[in-house]
C-alpha cells in the first residue's frame, strides 16, 4: 500500500526549493544588470522581486514542479483503496519500483531509513528535467528586436530548465551532504566516522603497524578532501549535462530557422533519455556514498549477533 505520509515525503522537495532560493537570490542580484546575449545564459534572468528576494525564471519553474509533485501526491492519497486504481496505482508502482531498486543496492535497513530522501531526489530531478523540455519553456518570454522590430532572440524567457541553473543543483548537493553527515554519525557515532576514514585496516605488528597507521592517516586526509568535493562534483555533473542539452536544443532550433520546428525533434528524444539518466546517476551516487559510510560489513553484523 502507498504510505499515507507520501505527501510529506514528496514535499521534502521544498527543502531543495528553499536552499536553492537562497543561492539564487545572491546569484540573481549579480546577474540582474547583465546584458542580453545569444544562447542560453549561465545566469538565470530575474523576472520579478518578492520583497528583497529576486525571482528568476529557473526558480519559478522549480516552484511549479515542486507544487505539481505535491498536488499529485495529495491526489494519490486522498481516497486510498486496498486495490489501487488510477493515479494511486501509478504512484504506488513508482514508489514500489524505487524501493525495490534501492534495496538491491544499499540493503533493506538503510533503504527504510533513507528512502524518503532518495525517492524525492529522483522524482524531483526527473520531473524538473522533463518539464524543461515542454514546448514554450525557454522560448516564451521577452526578447531583443532586430532592425525592423521583429523579435529574433528570447533573452529573458518566462521559464527556464531549473537544473540548467547551478544554484539548484548545488542546493540539492548541499542538502545531501548535510543528510549524509547526519546518517553517518547516527550509524557510526563521531568516533566511528573518524575510524572509518582514518583507521588502519588489517592486522599488523611492530614497525609495519606504525607504517600502516601513517599510510591510512594520509589516505584519510585524501578521503576527507574527496568527501568535501562531492557536492561540487554532484552539482556540476547534473548542471553541465542539462545545460549542455538545452544549449544544443537551442542551437539546433536556430540552425535553419525555417525548420526550427523539425530539426530539434530527434534531440528532444535524446534529452528525455539524458534527463532520466541524470536523475538516476545523481540518486545512485548519493545512495552509494551513503552505503559506503553506513554499511558495517558482514563481520560487524556477525559480531552484533
Amino acid at each position: 500500500m502507498l504510505p499515507t505520509n507520501l505527501t510529506a515525503r514528496f514535499s521534502f522537495a521544498s527543502s531543495f526549493v528553499a536552499a536553492s532560493s537562497v543561492m539564487e537570490s545572491v546569484s540573481a542580484m549579480a546577474n540582474e544588470g547583465s546584458q542580453a546575449q545569444e544562447g542560453l545564459s549561465a545566469g538565470a534572468p530575474v523576472l520579478f522581486h518578492l520583497g528583497p528576494l529576486p525571482v528568476s525564471n529557473s526558480m519559478l519553474l522549480m516552484w511549479v514542479v515542486a507544487l505539481g509533485i505535491v498536488f499529485v501526491a495529495r491526489a494519490a492519497t486522498k481516497n486510498m483503496k486496498q486495490v489501487p486504481d488510477g493515479i494511486q496505482n501509478v504512484v504506488e508502482w513508482i514508489i514500489e519500483s524505487l524501493s525495490a531498486f534501492l534495496e538491491s543496492i544499499i540493503g533493506r535497513d538503510l533503504t527504510l531509513k533513507t528512502f524518503w530522501f532518495f525517492a524525492t531526489t529522483f522524482i524531483f530531478i526527473l520531473t524538473t528535467n522533463w518539464f524543461g523540455l515542454i514546448p514554450g519553456v525557454g522560448t516564451v518570454g521577452w526578447g531583443v528586436p532586430d532592425s525592423v522590430g521583429v523579435l529574433h532572440h528570447i533573452s529573458r524567457p518566462l521559464l527556464r530548465g531549473a537544473n540548467a541553473d547551478l544554484n539548484l543543483t548545488l542546493a540539492m548537493a548541499m542538502v545531501f551532504f548535510a543528510s549524509w553527515t547526519v546518517w553517518a554519525i547516527r550509524a557510526n557515532g563521531v568516533g566511528g566516522v573518524l575510524v572509518h576514514i582514518f583507521g588502519p585496516r588489517g592486522e599488523s605488528k611492530g614497525f609495519l603497524k606504525v607504517l600502516m597507521i601513517i599510510v591510512f592517516l594520509a589516505v584519510g586526509v585524501l578521503e576527507v578532501v574527496s568527501i568535501i568535493f562531492r557536492p561540487v562534483s554532484l552539482s556540476f555533473r547534473l548542471y553541465g549535462n542539462i545545460f549542455a542539452g538545452e544549449t544544443m536544443l537551442e542551437a539546433m532550433a536556430g540552425l535553419v530557422p525555417a525548420l526550427a520546428w523539425l530539426i530539434p525533434v530527434p534531440f528532444y528524444f535524446m534529452e528525455l533519455i539524458v534527463g532520466f539518466a541524470q536523475a538516476l546517476v545523481f540518486t545512485l551516487l548519493t545512495a552509494v556514498f551513503t552505503f559506503l559510510i553506513c554499511d558495517h560489513g558482514d563481520d560487524h553484523k556477525e559480531a552484533g549477533h
